[in-house]
Formats: C-alpha cells, structure tokens, sequence
C-alpha cells in the first residue's frame, strides 16, 4: 500500500481499526487523510483503544457510547465508528462521546481524490503551474502564491519544505495558530508562514549559504483543504537561481539629462558577487506605466555593472519617459517589475518610438571567494563573454 509518511509524534487520537482498501495516513495528529477513487467504501474509526495495547476494544455496539459528524448526533453506537464514503464525500469532523455528553475522542477525516482526478481547489497561473515562487535575494528566502478557484476558496492545511537529498529526515511541525510551520531535517532548517491573506507562503531556509552552489533542489508541498474537508497537495522544486527576481529598481533625477538607479536594498551583496543587468526602455511617448512595452526592440548592447551601487545613464533629449528592470547577470532567471521615471522633454514632442538597451557599466566583474563562515572577500577579475 503506498503510504504517505510524515515524522510526527501523533497523540491519543480516533485510530484506524482495520485495514480498508484506499489509501489514509495521519497529515497532524487528529487529522486524518483518506484517499478515495470515487466507488462506494467504508473508513472504520475507533474511539477507544491504541496502538499500544495492539488491539482495539471489541464493544463497537456498546451503547454507552455515541458519535457526532460536524456536531449532529449519529445512529451508530459503540467503539467502531464506519465513514461513509461515496466519490468525494465522507469527510468532517467526528467526535464520539460518553453516556452523559462528555467528549472522548475526536479526529477530522479529510478526503483526497487519486491523482487521476482533476485538480479542484487551486486553478493554474498563465504559467501552467499552480504554485509561483520567486526570491528576492540568495539569502534562502522565497515566497509562493497561488489562486483559489472561484467556488473553492480554503485554507491551508500541511506544509512541507526540505532538501530533495534528504525527504525522509525532514520532521514538520505547526504552531498552535496553524500559520507557522518548521521542518527541520541534517540538510536543512526550513520556516514557513502562511500570509495573511491565505493566498501564499513565505519559507526560509536557515541553513542555506548564498555564497556556496546549490547542490540540492528545494521542494515545497502545500496542502490546502475546502471547508467541504476535501484536499489536495501541491508541489514545486527549484534551486533558488531559477525562481530570483529582484525587487523593482529605484530611479531618481540626477540632472536634465541624467538619471541614476541603484541596486534594490534587498539583493544580496556584495554586488560585485551578485551583480545585476539592467534594461532601459526610453519612451518618446508618455506612457503612466512600463508594463506594456511589447513593442520593444531587442537589447542592442549588454555590459555588466558591478562595484559601486549607484548606476548612471544619459537619456535621450526627446525621450518622455524611461523604464528600467533588473536582471541577475549570471543567470537566465526573472527579471524585476518595471521602474517608471518621467522626464521632461521639450514642449511639442509626440514620438512614438521606443529604444531598449540592456546595460550595466562594465565587463568585468570581481569574482569573490566568499563563505559563510567568514564573508570576507579576495578580489580576483573574472570577466563575462
């Protein structure tokens, strides 16, 4: 039977009492996940009994005992306690109580459809994925966000984040508020938080080092659940150098034909071992934003800017408007949201061209022997092609 195992020390809960031919597995203590194909199947509970005592207690009828799904009270009495499964039904909340009302034990059955069924509760970007995850810097941070259907907004119910060497090491825990998650494992120290929005994820990876290559993919897995306790898992693996994407660049006048930018205060540095590209559109057309700039030409010229943190460019005297974006030089990742400056042209122009140019202000940039136990850097030259 495949099984999905995660390390948790799972306390008194309702106990699986026999076995049943779909899939189940224990996401936090009292949360059960049953995996269901549609046909028509039963999910036994136990309220008493444990794993310890390996058996559970034969008084299934007894009438001392009661249960309730999602607080209304059920026919069935005594210890054994059948789900009902049929397609996607059959999950809530399942108490069972004593005689006189008092609560024994408790445990709430989320249903799973096989993975030949289509996704539900998530809807895919315009990338065709359903997690987007970007890093502002290498410091092991990233975040990712998705959306929820229309008719299926939920929350989140497991996340898990680890190094792909090391899937069978990582233990996951959440806090009291169900909104901070840790997974630890020998490779890495992962923290979760859910935004407060509901629609995304920030993680950090407190072991990574921004200065040593990535030997090994991260991989996250986002359970979210519907209030109708169906669920379904969500999965995405990256080294942090695919998902980079600088935050936007900050441009500021300089003179009537000067501007200058530097690099966002969140990458990392020193820049001159995390250098960026920068493109520049030049507008001889008012534009209010830089998002639509589809008739731009290719870049006609590419240096690499390092060293200094403040970049300079002369714009063209008939140009109303500049755009800057920013790029990891040293990688074909994501570039940054367009920066939009206005400048001020002559009275009278109305061009409609645009001119793109990719620049930094040098070739060469000064490779650094960098770790993290001592960030120290020794400057030797290594000059890009």
């Amino acid at each position: 039977m495949k099984m999905l195992i995660f390390s948790f020390v799972v306390s008194a809960f309702l106990q699986i009492s026999s076995p049943n031919p779909m899939n189940y597995w224990t996401l936090l203590p009292n949360i059960l996940v049953v995996e269901v194909n549609g046909s028509m199947g039963q999910q036994p509970l136990s309220c008493l009994g444990s794993p310890e005592e390996g058996i559970v207690r034969r008084d299934h009828k007894s009438p001392d005992i009661f249960w309730k799904k999602n607080g209304v009270e059920e026919a069935q009495r005594g210890n054994l306690y059948f789900v009902q499964l049929e397609e996607s039904l059959g999950g809530g909340n399942y108490t069972c109580h004593r005689k006189d009302g008092s609560l024994v034990n408790h445990t709430e059955v989320l249903i799973q459809e096989d993975e030949t069924k289509r996704k539900k509760i998530l809807v895919k970007n315009d990338r065709e994925d359903y997690l987007k995850c970007s890093a502002q810097n290498y410091n092991g941070e990233f975040h990712c966000s998705w959306t929820w259907h229309t008719s299926r907004v939920g929350k989140v119910a497991f996340i898990k984040a680890w190094r792909i060497s090391d899937d069978q090491d990582a233990q996951c825990s959440v806090d009291t508020g169900a909104r901070h998650w840790t997974c630890s494992s020998g490779q890495s120290n992962f923290s979760c938080s859910v935004d407060e929005s509901g629609h995304g994820i920030s993680c950090l990876d407190q072991q990574h080092c921004p200065y040593a290559e990535e030997s090994q993919r991260m991989y996250i897995s986002v359970y979210v659940r519907t209030e109708h306790f169906l669920v379904e898992n969500y999965s995405k693996q990256f080294y942090l150098s695919e998902i980079v994407k600088p935050d936007i660049v900050r441009i500021s006048k300089v003179n009537t034909t000067m501007i200058e930018w530097s690099y966002p205060s969140s990458w990392s540095s020193p820049y001159s071992y995390f250098p960026l590209t920068f493109q520049i559109v030049q507008l001889r057309r008012e534009h209010k934003r830089c998002d639509n700039l589809s008739r731009a030409s290719k870049a006609t010229e590419t240096l690499t800017y390092h060293s200094a943190d403040v970049c300079q460019f002369k714009v063209k005297h008939k140009a109303k408007a500049v755009c800057v974006r920013a790029q990891d030089a040293l990688c074909n990742s994501q570039w940054s949201e367009w920066s939009h400056f206005r400048s001020v042209p002559p009275s009278g122009v109305q061009w409609d061209i645009q001119h793109l140019l990719t620049i930094s202000c040098s070739r060469c940039v000064p490779a650094c022997c960098l770790s993290c136990d001592s960030p120290s850097c020794l400057q030797t030259e290594l000059c890009l092609p």
